[in-house]
């Protein structure tokens, strides 16, 4: 299984996490996201590579900025 672990900024509440996880979660070949607004961070687990720029648009599109 491929993990991919992604920091965050934006994220300011369990309802945030939740935005996050449902956006991410429909992407094809995703299992199990975890969202953790505290931290900052998303850590994405999928059966298959998934090109970190498919998560990262995901994640924009919800006004979040990936920090590098």
């Amino acid at each position: 299984m491929e993990e991919m672990k992604l920091n965050v900024n934006g994220m300011v509440c369990g309802g945030c996490e939740k935005r996050v996880v449902n956006a991410v979660s429909t992407i094809e070949g995703v299992k199990e996201v975890i969202a953790n607004y505290k931290e900052g961070t998303v850590v994405v687990k999928a059966d298959t590579k998934i090109p970190e720029d498919v998560i990262k648009e995901k994640i924009e599109d919800l006004g979040f900025e990936i920090e590098e």
